[in-house]
């Protein structure tokens, strides 16, 4: 994993699983991430967003124009084909480098 590239691509790992569970607007979006990491993880909204349009420029995620639970006009996205399978190559990734971060934090 390139570790220049670790946070942003760290945030577009998590909004792509977010949208494994149907399309979202940018707040639903934030909001499952802060509950999923029992608040551990705040989602600020510029990078959600760059996040968002980089992974639309990608074709990882379509976006159209429908009205949220408060009747507000609301920009959702939705997970492509290739949005599935960049997130499981990008959760295969993870995972190997939260198994090497493990093994370094054992006591040796």
């Amino acid at each position: 994993m390139d570790p220049a590239n670790l946070l942003q691509g760290t945030l577009d790992v998590l909004v792509l699983r977010a949208l494994v569970w149907g399309p979202m607007h940018g707040y639903a979006v934030s909001r499952w991430i802060g509950e999923r990491t029992d608040g551990l993880l705040a989602v600020d909204y510029a990078p959600l967003y760059k996040a968002l349009h980089r992974l639309e420029r990608a074709e990882c995620v379509s976006a159209y124009w429908g009205v949220s639970d408060n009747g507000r006009r609301a920009r959702y996205y939705k997970l492509t084909a290739a949005g599935r399978q960049r997130l499981r190559q990008e959760e295969s990734a993870w995972r190997r480098y939260a198994a090497a971060i493990s093994r370094v934090l054992e006591p040796a």
